[in-house]
């Protein structure tokens, strides 16, 4: 899902899809992920040089993403919706509310982890030691990691604070790639997925699978089939209003204030399955090399400039 917190910050996406043609495009890619720059010209009767120039401003404003495949004549440029659902802030205010702090943290990058099989670890290139180890997550080059599941546990990331003396944060967004977690892969698998942070519950997300139908858009070849492929992008959001997945689903009425963060304060975000949660279905998490979509875990840190005091 792509939240914007604002229309100014749609802008250039707003100016991508301002086409009939570009509009047709995504709709077009929505409906069958797999089409070509050919399947593409042939279904909106134009050249391929035409696509070539809408594609491209589809791309620039980060809708869309491009793979190779083969084709029946050789190579050919695969065109991919990169989220499933938009959704505008049309009530976010103006000038501080735009003001934000963005990272990526890879999926390797954990602070604290408490990990029950199946598990394991992969970099795009190779398993981290033995599948269904828990030591593996001990291991120096788990930070190379882009993809991590566990059978039930938790495993906590911690977000940068890069907010100064005088910025009041107002909203935090974190946006992911997740997934249920099933020896192998199984389509219906819920799993009670519970977000965490600074040790305060934000609520529970049922993960519907562990999906495994189809290759990840991103997954590299060597990764067996026979494993789940892929997952779900979704975005926790947590403001003055409670706290969000995909900014329409409300998991519970923890605000942003009821946080307290400050400057100074740590920001640690969990991941959990406990074991005896009542759809017990473990988690993946997906990094920028696996599954469907290229990134790791993205966080943007909402912040406003407090007023200064003022004396009599």
């Amino acid at each position: 899902m792509l939240y914007l917190h604002s229309l100014q910050e749609g802008e250039e996406i707003f100016k991508a899809l301002s086409t009939p043609v570009r509009l047709k495009i995504m709709e077009l890619i929505c409906e069958n992920p797999h089409m070509s720059m050919n399947d593409l010209a042939e279904a909106l009767q134009i050249t391929n040089s035409a696509v070539s120039m809408h594609v491209k401003q589809l791309e620039e404003a980060g809708l869309i993403t491009i793979h190779t495949a083969s084709g029946k004549r050789g190579i050919m440029k695969q065109i991919r919706p990169k989220y499933s659902r938009m959704i505008v802030d049309m009530d976010a205010g103006t000038g501080n509310a735009e003001q934000f702090y963005q990272d990526e943290i890879s999926i390797g990058h954990f602070t604290v982890a408490d990990i029950h099989p199946t598990c394991g670890l992969a970099t795009p290139s190779m398993l981290i030691g033995e599948v269904d180890n828990p030591k593996v997550f001990t291991f120096p080059d788990r930070f190379n990691a882009e993809v991590l599941w566990l059978g039930y546990g938790s495993v906590t990331y911690t977000i940068p604070n890069r907010l100064r003396a005088g910025q009041k944060l107002t909203e935090i967004q974190i946006s992911f790639e997740i997934s249920s977690e099933c020896p192998e892969y199984k389509e219906d698998y819920p799993s009670d997925i519970h977000f965490i942070l600074n040790g305060t519950e934000l609520g529970v997300w049922i993960s519907p699978g562990d999906f495994g139908a189809r290759r990840g858009i991103l997954s590299p070849s060597w990764w067996p089939e026979l494993l789940n492929q892929y997952g779900l992008l979704k975005t926790l959001i947590i403001n003055s209003a409670g706290t969000f997945i995909d900014g329409s689903l409300k998991l519970s009425n923890t605000t942003i204030d009821d946080l307290n963060i400050d400057y100074n304060s740590n920001i640690d975000l969990t991941f959990a399955v406990p074991k005896d949660t009542p759809n017990c279905g473990g988690l993946t998490l997906f990094g920028e090399n696996f599954g469907d979509y290229n990134q790791n875990i993205r966080v943007k840190l909402y912040y406003e400039d407090s007023e200064p005091s003022s004396h009599a």
